[in-house]
């Protein structure tokens, strides 16, 4: 018959209830990130360029060109002119490239909007689709003009922090 000291046996017990515990948290925690992960990709991009992606434009002659965008279902973004100079306003970071340029930038007009907390307090906000235009000028041959659109989205009680992101239009001027 072999007999363990009481304080190995007491050791090995120990031993395993830290690791039924350290399972448990794992499985909670787990299944906790899943679902965090879950809301966070959710609304991963706010706001995506949808259009256009590639453009056709007469050598050096400034031509119209609307640029589509669209916020998440549920979200919204201050306008342009927001109705307060704290609230962050969405712009268009245009780039220096001499060879593609955009100019004559054109937001549309926000919409009243009021959180449920503060009624009274309205917002200038835009929500699903809208479209900026502008006009395009480039020099012959293929260029990739590269603007940011800078936003912060909100949801009905929270806002993300602002973003930019990549508005890359492959410019073909003839």
């Amino acid at each position: 018959m072999t007999h363990r000291p009481r304080g190995i046996a007491r050791s090995l017990t120990v031993a395993a209830a830290a690791l039924s515990l350290c399972a448990a948290l794992f499985a909670v925690t787990g299944a906790r990130a899943q679902h965090m992960s879950w809301q966070t990709s959710k609304h991963s991009q706010p706001v995506v360029f949808l259009s256009p992606l590639q453009l056709s434009v007469p050598a050096g002659k400034p031509t119209p060109v609307s640029l589509h965008f669209r916020i998440a279902s549920g979200l919204h973004i201050n306008s342009h002119t927001p109705t307060s100079k704290s609230y962050i306003r969405t712009e268009l970071i245009l780039p220096s490239d001499p060879h593609a340029r955009l100019s004559a930038v054109q937001f549309p007009k926000g919409s009243q909007y009021a959180m449920p907390a503060f009624p009274q307090d309205k917002l200038s906000v835009y929500t699903g689709d809208f479209t900026v235009h502008a006009r395009v000028t480039a020099t012959p041959g293929n260029h990739m003009l590269q603007a940011k659109l800078r936003y912060q989205a909100c949801a009905t009680n929270s806002c993300y922090p602002p973003r930019t992101i990549p508005v890359s239009i492959d410019v073909i001027a003839k």
